[in-house]
């Protein structure tokens, strides 16, 4: 691999990490609120409330059932509104938070749904309300695998990162669409296709030795 082909592997590997940390954190910060909210008020939720419960299942399942392809192009409007272009790194943590925000949101709810409903009873029966509950029980108890489901949404955000390649996001996915596929230099494609796998392990790894180490709280 020639020095410029290295450099841009470099800048390639740089977007993809900017797009799955942006688009994660995103996820995050909007889906958890997201996943606690279907928790609560779902049936015997701390905050019962069916028809909020229902309303967001629903706008969560539709965002979740479009493939982030076609999610992608559909968003192009959107996309330019909030960052001026439709091309790049930051265009492409648009469609990227909006498509793993109700993925991650799903992924908390099972995760707070798993919690004991014996400690949420016994803090209500000590006088706590329903923020100290979320804020004491539900997140606490809850943590590690909300911690595993983050873990596994930024895996599916590089996937989906480099899908976004596709139309000039940038990033690995632009690199082996442009060198490795359309100029049939294999060589690129193997290296990109080597740097994702050590990226998803990487990840993956530090998410693990995260979640062991709330386990053993």
């Amino acid at each position: 691999m020639t020095p410029i082909m290295f450099e841009l592997l470099l800048r390639s590997l740089w977007e993809t990490v900017l797009m799955t940390v942006a688009s994660g954190v995103i996820s995050l910060v909007a889906g958890l609120p997201l996943g606690l909210a279907l928790v609560v008020t779902a049936r015997g939720g701390i905050a019962e409330n069916l028809s909020i419960n229902r309303a967001l299942g629903a706008v969560i399942n539709g965002f979740r059932s479009v493939p982030f392809i076609i999610l992608l192009v559909a968003l192009i409007p959107l996309t330019r509104l909030i960052v001026g272009t439709a091309l790049g790194t930051w265009a492409a943590i648009v469609p990227l938070a909006i498509a793993a925000t109700p993925y991650y949101a799903r992924i908390a709810e099972v995760s707070l749904r798993e919690v004991d409903r014996g400690l949420i009873d016994a803090v209500r029966a000590m006088g706590g309300n329903r923020w100290t509950i979320i804020r004491e029980v539900l997140v606490p108890e809850a943590l590690p695998g909300i911690v595993a489901g983050f873990t596994v949404t930024l895996v599916t955000l590089i996937g989906a990162s480099a899908m976004a390649g596709a139309i000039g996001a940038g990033g690995l996915g632009d690199l082996a669409i442009r060198y490795g596929y359309q100029r049939f230099e294999t060589n690129v494609m193997i290296a990109v296709v080597a740097v994702l796998i050590v990226l998803v392990c990487g990840i993956q790894w530090l998410g693990d030795q995260l979640v062991a180490g709330l386990d053993h709280k």
